[in-house]
Formats: structure tokens, C-alpha cells, sequence
């Protein structure tokens, strides 16, 4: 069984928050650019314990899919998004196409 790394939560952290608003990321891409691709599960579990303060409604299903789990179930999840000014549709799905974020790369100045 693989494991994260002691700082993988820190990672996790940082990088919710800076999604910028109006935008999203997968459990599962939130996983890889903290370090560990594999460990989309253990980001849905972060986040339900993380810091409230973090802007954990823009993390979505790799299908854009909401999260049952989140704070007032799939209802509150589309109500934060919808402060976000992120449409959800009917099935609580957000247009992941369009609205996906990938975080900048840490060396990306060094390669302009």
C-alpha cells in the first residue's frame, strides 16, 4: 500500500488555496501536484477535515461532479460554487472543460 509523505497534507493545503475563484480542480489533480498522483482518495479525506477557510468547494470529481460529503451535502456544495460564479447544472456537475485550473509550475519563471 502506498503512502503520502508527512508534508502531502501542507501540499494539499497550499494548493486549494490558490484556486483561484471561478475555477476548479480534480481531487485527483489536486493529488498529483501536491506529489502523489495516486492519492485522489486521500485528498477527498483532507479536505473533509481541513481548515473550513480554504476554498474547498473548487475541488470536484474528475467528472466535474460535486461532493456528497460536502458541508450541507451536494445542495451546499453548488451553493459555495455558486458564490464562486461557477454554474452547476441539474446533476450538480460544473462544466470541467472550461473551468478546469492547473496550478503554475514551481520552475516555470526559470523556463521563460
Amino acid at each position: 500500500m502506498q503512502r503520502v509523505d508527512d508534508q502531502f497534507k501542507q501540499r494539499v493545503y497550499e494548493i486549494v488555496a490558490a484556486i483561484p475563484k471561478g475555477k476548479v480542480m480534480t481531487y485527483g489533480q489536486v493529488a498529483a501536484a501536491a506529489g502523489a498522483a495516486w492519492a485522489a482518495w486521500e485528498v477527498g479525506q483532507i479536505a473533509h477535515t481541513g481548515p473550513s477557510d480554504l476554498p474547498w468547494q473548487r475541488v470536484v470529481n474528475k467528472q466535474g461532479g460535486l461532493a456528497r460529503g460536502y458541508p450541507g451535502g451536494f445542495d451546499g456544495h453548488k451553493k459555495a460554487l455558486l458564490v464562486d460564479g461557477v454554474a452547476v447544472d441539474e446533476d450538480y456537475r460544473v462544466n470541467i472543460e472550461d473551468l478546469l485550473w492547473q496550478p503554475p509550475h514551481k520552475n516555470q519563471s526559470s523556463l521563460l
